[in-house]
């Protein structure tokens, strides 16, 4: 059986990872490694693949079936587009770019070319959220109405020794309450309008280290978010979904979805609804689906190899990318403005 060839394009810690998930796979073949340190030679050199500094020697030299872009964001857009004019697919991690209007050069790009992207927002590719959202749609909660989300961990002190991650634009809300809002998108649906609140109290930084939105969905849904890297606490799905091992694995829930009929939380995928009369006077039924366990990473190199053969479309296309980092720089306009901030879809 032939080996889809793929390239990684940047190889930091993200890079690496989609490295070892491709040696791993049985019908994946890393093609080359474009990274411009030294690291990244040596590691080439050591997996015995192609090194080169520039990405776009290493395209025209090696042209892969695709390539995942796991760059600086900055250049998420200008490398991505660089492959999609090469006729080579692109996954391009999150998020997608720094601005929504970035973002919209890949979305344009994307269609002038017709080759495809997947923006690797991984938590889609969760046999727990693919099974969450088949539960939704099915009409088993009813018509959805409200969802809370929690991402409240401890970011040790070490963390904060790059000084940019204690600057505006390196807090929790854009890397870390990115996932979650993706995941209430990828489950419910568009988000159409956004209010936040954002907190520097408990360090002191430029940067935030707590803050709280409310996110209205065009289904008339409504959803808290909380997010807080100074929080002694489990409640956070890298803690309890068990997605990444150098987290301790916690059996908590992190995300919680209510609707008419029934409501769902996760990751346990307990499913709570009335049998009979419905009412808060009787009685809930609880009844659960246990999904086999999956790395969302390896899922996701083996969904890119389908959209690069044109078997399956995008999960999460470059226009969801952009709509997902749309609604979490909208979290942080409205926390600055006091204002509630709409969505233009």
């Amino acid at each position: 059986m032939s080996k889809t060839p793929l390239a990684v394009i940047g190889a930091g810690a993200i890079g690496r990872t989609h490295i070892d998930r491709i040696g791993r796979s049985g019908n994946l073949a890393l093609a080359a490694i474009a990274d411009p340190t030294d690291a990244g030679k040596a590691l080439a050199g050591s997996l015995g693949v192609p090194w080169f500094a520039d990405h776009r020697a290493m395209l025209e030299a090696v042209k892969p079936a695709g390539a995942i872009v796991a760059t600086p964001n900055a250049t998420h857009i200008s490398v991505a587009s660089d492959c999609l004019r090469q006729g080579v697919a692109a996954l391009v991690e999150k998020p997608v770019a720094d601005t929504v209007a970035e973002a919209q050069v890949l979305v344009d790009v994307q269609a002038q070319t017709g080759v495809p992207v997947l923006v690797g927002h991984h938590r889609r590719h969760n046999p727990i959220n693919r099974r969450a959202r088949e539960i939704i749609q099915s009409g088993r909660l009813g018509q959805p109405v409200a969802a809370t989300a929690l991402a409240t961990f401890l970011k040790p002190d070490a963390y904060f020794d790059v000084a940019w991650r204690r600057e505006k634009g390196g807090g929790p809300i854009l890397i870390n309450l990115i996932h979650d809002i993706d995941m209430l998108r990828f489950l419910l649906g568009e988000i159409t309008s956004v209010q936040a609140v954002a907190s520097h109290q408990a360090r002191g930084f430029a940067v935030e280290d707590t803050a709280a939105a409310v996110l209205r969905f065009a289904s008339g849904a409504l959803g808290t978010v909380m997010v807080s890297d100074a929080a002694a606490s489990p409640w956070c799905w890298d803690f309890c979904a068990g997605e990444q091992d150098q987290y301790p694995r916690q059996n908590v829930q992190s995300h919680f979805i209510s609707g008419t009929h029934g409501s769902l939380s996760l990751p346990d995928l307990a499913l709570w609804n009335y049998r009979g009369e419905r009412s808060w006077h009787a009685e809930l039924t609880l009844e659960q689906t246990m999904v086999h366990k999956a790395d969302p990473y390896s899922w996701q190199l083996q969904h890119f190899a389908a959209v690069i053969d044109g078997r399956e479309a995008p999960l999460c296309s470059a226009l969801d990318g952009l709509r997902t980092l749309q609604a979490t720089l909208a979290v942080h306009d409205a926390a600055v403005s006091g204002h509630s901030v709409q969505l233009a879809l």
